[in-house]
């Protein structure tokens, strides 16, 4: 297989580890997926689209696709599912670095499962965001962390240049691609209009189709989504707040006043007045 037809294989994989519709969470913890029921559908020729899951975005599941069963003779396979995680488990990384803003021994630790294609992360990064790094990011009190879980091949291509971009740009980037998402999201796929966003904070177009192919990329993408939903992530956006996990979209004062009570707890108390 070509070098690019790896690459459009990864980056199908990476797209397509959502939340599908048609799993179910076992009572022992285990998430039932269906087998795939046809191979060809590795090729891409399955589209992902997103649906409402109560004020945010699910992934759906189309003929059965399900990249970690691509054994066509295999049967059900399960996941484990880690339904009251720690926080030790919550911040554990993979290969890719952590992105976030904020001090790293702020008392509060916010993380931000994000599509890039979703309306509701948009209108929370436009919306509640702002305010939310002026009070309490900038102030010491919040380390806000962004991990990708793309839905659909647009958030998935669109992802990738997301993190080829210079670590001190992610940010910039990633407002850009929020903000602008009606310039460049579509149901196919349109690199030229994804690059065109990434331009914007300098990015080549060489630098750019390098990144399409740059394997170590996806499969640290791929395992930071397959860890989500170890967590429990199924959608977008998605967020812990240290440990706990919180399956829709937040606004400023349902979140103020979730950080206001962990501030007030004794030990972030400390660490705030440290700080």
């Amino acid at each position: 297989m070509s070098t690019v037809g790896i690459s459009t294989l990864l980056i199908g994989t990476l797209c397509t580890i959502g939340a599908c519709s048609n799993e179910k969470l076992l009572p022992n913890g285990t998430l039932s997926s269906p087998t795939l029921s046809n191979s060809a559908n590795l090729s891409g020729a399955t589209k992902s689209t997103a649906s409402a899951y109560g004020s945010g975005t699910k992934e759906e599941d189309h003929n059965g696709f399900q990249p970690f069963s691509i054994d066509p003779g295999s049967t059900i396979k399960k996941r484990v599912i880690l339904k009251n995680p720690t926080l030790a488990q919550v911040m554990q990384t993979g290969p890719l670095p952590e992105i976030s803003i904020g001090r790293k021994d702020a008392p509060v630790t916010i993380i931000k499962y994000a599509s890039l294609t979703c309306p509701h992360c948009r209108r929370f990064h436009l919306t509640v965001f702002p305010k939310l790094k002026r009070n309490y990011i900038d102030t010491g009190k919040v380390r806000f962390i962004i991990r990708e879980f793309p839905i659909g091949h647009t958030s998935g291509n669109a992802t990738v240049a997301l993190r080829c971009a210079p670590p001190e740009k992610y940010f910039t980037l990633y407002g850009k691609f929020l903000s602008q998402q009606g310039s460049w999201v579509s149901q196919e796929v349109r690199l030229d209009k994804i690059y065109k966003i990434a331009h914007q904070v300098g990015l080549s177009r060489a630098q750019f189709d390098a990144c399409m192919k740059n394997q170590d990329m996806l499969a640290g993408l791929k395992w930071i989504k397959d860890r989500g939903r170890t967590l429990g992530v199924i959608g977008t956006p998605n967020f812990f707040i240290q440990n706990e996990l919180v399956r829709s979209v937040l606004t400023y004062d349902k979140l103020s006043a979730r950080i206001d009570k962990l501030l007030r707890a004794p030990a972030a108390s400390k660490a705030a007045s440290q700080g």
